[in-house]
């Protein structure tokens, strides 16, 4: 589509994804919108009711580099911090499920986290159950819902179990120990998950920020 067009059209298609990444931006850093429901929040406030083409939507890598825009100008003095708790608990939590071979994902390891962001895990395990009674045996009160594949929509959701765990809410992917190899395989230039030696690696190339958040049961 984009060969067909003029130079011209090629920046207003430009622009138009910078203005949706941009608004896009505010709605994730600022209201906590997923990905996809900003998106498609910021497509109509830019262009209004109109059937918004494919090629003009941006993609999540733009989304974020926007959303990191956003915090440096209107978070600069609490996102660190955050991020540096949310790492940290990050690190708890995957101690205790080290048996199922834990892995963080999303905003927390990208390091885009705010004020409005839970830990996102994937656990690998050879049933769902398992890991379900192990968290009830240590009396965590748990909610099941269902997660997209990370291998996409071809495959199956997977079960997911969110709890809270010093106050902060984690949502772990539950899949089969098969799934494991896929998940570690390099996905492009940027980490999509890391496992618990990796975060730890963040943590200490981190300097702990002077602004901090408790960390208390």
């Amino acid at each position: 589509m984009i060969s067909s067009m003029t130079p011209n059209m090629i920046d207003e298609v430009q622009l138009l994804r910078a203005q949706i990444a941009a608004a896009a931006a505010r709605l994730i850093a600022g209201d906590g919108a997923d990905y996809g429901t900003a998106k498609r929040k910021a497509a109509r406030q830019v262009m209004g009711d109109q059937q918004v083409p494919a090629h003009v939507l941006p993609d999540n890598a733009q989304i974020e580099a926007e959303v990191r825009v956003y915090q440096s100008l209107f978070h600069a003095d609490t996102q660190p911090a955050r991020l540096f708790r949310l790492r940290t608990l990050a690190v708890e939590v995957m101690e205790q499920l080290a048996q199922f071979n834990p892995f963080l994902t999303g905003a927390v390891l990208g390091g885009t986290a705010g004020p409005h962001d839970d830990i996102h895990l994937q656990l690998f395990a050879d049933s769902a159950k398992e890991v379900e009674i192990f968290l009830l045996n240590r009396e965590v009160q748990i909610e099941i819902s269902e997660s997209p594949h990370f291998k996409g929509p071809r495959y199956e959701p997977v079960e997911t179990v969110s709890f809270l765990w010093r106050q902060e809410g984690v949502h772990a992917e539950l899949y089969e120990l098969d799934d494991l190899r896929g998940a570690v395989k390099a996905r492009g230039d940027k980490a999509q998950r890391a496992d618990i030696a990796a975060v730890r690696a963040l943590l200490h190339s981190t300097n702990t920020p002077t602004t901090s958040y408790p960390v208390h049961e």
